[in-house]
C-alpha cells in the first residue's frame, strides 16, 4: 500500500506543479497547444510502441480481459440517461453528461498510472487495452452527443469524427507494436534507444499539461452535475469492471491494468468534442477538473486491490 500511495502522490505533485507554473505564466496557452500535440502525436505513441514491441503479445493480450474492460461502458451509457432524467439535464448538457461519465483520460492519466504503478509488463497490457477502449468510448461519446445536441438536426459531421477516432495515434502505435511483437524480432538497438529517449518525456509533460489545464473557477456553476458524473466515472464504471472481471474469472493480477484505465478521470478531449458536436464545453471543463482531483483518492481505492 505504501508503494501505491507514493506513486499516486508523486503523480499528483507533478500535476499540481503544472497548475502552479501555469499560473505563473510559464505554461501559457500558446505553449500548451504545441506541447500537447507533441505529447499526443509523438511521445506517447513512441512509448506505447516501444512497450508493446518489446514485450510478448501472447502474454499481454487476453480476449476475456478486453471483453471485461469494454462491458461496463454501454451499461454506464444507459445509466446516464436514468441519472440525467432524475437530475433534469436536457439538451446539450445531457450530451456532455453522457460523455463525461465514461470517457476516460487514457492517453495521459490512465497510462501514466499504469506505467508508474504496474511496471513495464502492466503498462504493455494497459497500452493494448487502451486501443480498444479509445475506439469504444469515443464512438459512444459521439453517439450520445449526436442524440442530445440540437446540432443533430443540422447534420453534424459524425463520419468525420469517427474517422478521427480510427486514426488516433495511440491506436496506430498499439497496432504497430502488436505487429512487431508478433514478428518476435527485437528492436534494433539505435531505434530502441531513440524510442527510449523520446518516451522519457511523454508522461512528465502529460502530467504537467493536465495540471496546467485545470480550472476550478469554471467548475462551480456545474458542480452538482459534475460530481454525479464523477461518481459514475470514478466509482461505478470501474466497479462494474471489477464485477465483469470476477464473472469472467479474470485473475486479479491480470485485470489491474484494465481497472486502472476504467478508473481514469474524464478525458480532456471531452471539452473539444463538446464544442464540435453541440455539447456543453463548460460542463465538460468542470468535470475534467473535478474528476482529475478526485481520482487521486479513487485510484488509491482501486489500486489497493492489487
Amino acid at each position: 500500500m505504501a508503494h501505491i500511495l507514493d506513486t499516486i502522490l508523486s503523480l499528483f505533485l507533478v500535476i499540481f506543479l503544472g497548475s502552479l507554473i501555469s499560473r505563473k505564466g510559464l505554461l501559457p496557452q500558446s505553449v500548451r497547444g504545441p506541447l500537447n500535440r507533441l505529447v499526443f502525436y509523438v511521445a506517447i505513441p513512441a512509448m506505447i510502441f516501444r512497450a508493446i514491441a518489446s514485450s510478448s503479445f501472447h502474454e499481454s493480450f487476453d480476449l476475456t480481459l478486453v471483453l471485461g474492460t469494454l462491458a461496463p461502458l454501454p451499461v454506464v451509457f444507459g445509466l446516464d440517461f436514468v441519472f440525467g432524467k432524475g437530475l433534469r439535464i436536457r439538451g446539450e448538457e445531457l450530451g456532455s453528461f453522457l460523455q463525461i461519465s465514461f470517457h476516460g483520460n487514457l492517453g495521459y492519466m490512465g497510462l501514466a498510472v499504469a506505467f508508474y504503478a504496474l511496471g513495464p509488463q502492466g503498462f504493455a497490457a494497459a497500452s493494448i487495452l487502451a486501443g480498444f477502449l479509445i475506439i469504444c468510448q469515443n464512438l459512444l461519446a459521439v453517439i450520445g452527443l449526436q442524440w442530445c445536441s440540437e446540432g443533430m438536426s443540422r447534420g453534424m459531421p459524425i463520419g468525420k469524427t469517427i474517422k478521427k477516432v480510427l486514426v488516433n495515434p495511440i491506436i496506430f502505435s498499439a497496432i504497430g507494436g502488436i505487429l512487431f511483437s508478433l514478428a518476435e524480432h527485437p528492436l534494433p538497438e539505435p531505434i530502441e534507444k531513440a524510442l527510449q529517449i523520446i518516451s522519457s518525456m511523454a508522461l512528465p509533460l502529460a502530467l504537467l499539461l493536465i495540471g496546467a489545464s485545470l480550472s476550478f473557477e469554471s467548475a462551480r456553476p456545474h458542480l452538482k452535475v459534475s460530481i454525479v458524473a464523477c461518481v459514475l466515472k470514478l466509482l461505478v464504471l470501474p466497479g462494474l469492471g471489477l464485477v465483469a472481471y470476477r464473472c469472467l474469472s479474470v485473475p486479479r493480477a491480470q485485470f489491474i491494468p484494465g481497472l486502472v484505465l476504467l478508473a481514469s478521470p474524464t478525458a480532456t478531449v471531452s471539452y473539444i468534442m463538446a464544442g464540435e458536436l453541440g455539447g456543453s464545453p463548460a460542463l465538460a471543463s468542470s468535470a475534467i477538473s473535478v474528476s482529475t482531483i478526485l481520482s487521486a483518492f479513487t485510484y488509491l481505492l482501486w489500486l489497493g486491490l492489487y
